[in-house]
């Protein structure tokens, strides 16, 4: 009669898996963390420092309003996005992570609705749909964004001038 099988010999086989969940998860908290600030950037607690908490010091951002590389002035590029905008919702969703060791590729997909700023535009909206492509590595302080594109699938509506040619 074969032995039960002991309490380390039916958790050690969870050990992978349950890494690579705990792996996704944190993945998915970046991108949920990134998306809510979209919304929020004009408030003052979204300063390059939380920004830090999201992305590697010298990340990539490539989206409709420009590109910016790097944490440093990264609060200030994404006030002035916000900005342009009376009013900004987004939704995101269908999150997929490849992971492969300390690195990481992952996809996911929003709808953005944006209203004018004025009295004279209160009915001229913006929605754009799209998916961002991303890059992200392990660091000492967890998991980290390194590189972000946003790419534009459909919009409906005017959208303001972009600020790709800023420099920021």
């Amino acid at each position: 009669m074969p032995a039960p099988p002991t309490t380390d010999g039916q958790v050690a086989p969870l050990g992978a898996p349950l890494g690579a969940l705990a792996d996704r998860l944190a993945i998915k908290d970046l991108f949920d963390r990134y998306v809510e600030a979209l919304d929020r950037a004009d408030e003052p607690a979204y300063d390059d420092d939380w920004y830090r908490t999201v992305f590697t010091e010298d990340a990539r951002l490539a989206v409709p309003a420009g590109t910016h590389r790097g944490v440093r002035g990264f609060a200030d590029f994404r006030r002035t996005a916000k900005a342009r905008w009376g009013r900004t919702g987004r939704l995101g969703g269908t999150l997929l992570v490849d992971l492969d060791g300390d690195r990481a590729r992952a996809r996911a997909h929003q709808v953005a609705s944006h209203r004018r700023c004025g009295p004279d535009h209160q009915d001229d909206p913006y929605v754009v749909s799209g998916y961002y492509d991303a890059r992200a590595l392990r660091t000492a302080d967890g998991w980290r964004l390194d590189a972000l594109a946003f790419h534009v699938v459909s919009a409906l509506g005017r959208p303001v001038p972009t600020a790709a040619e800023a420099v920021f």
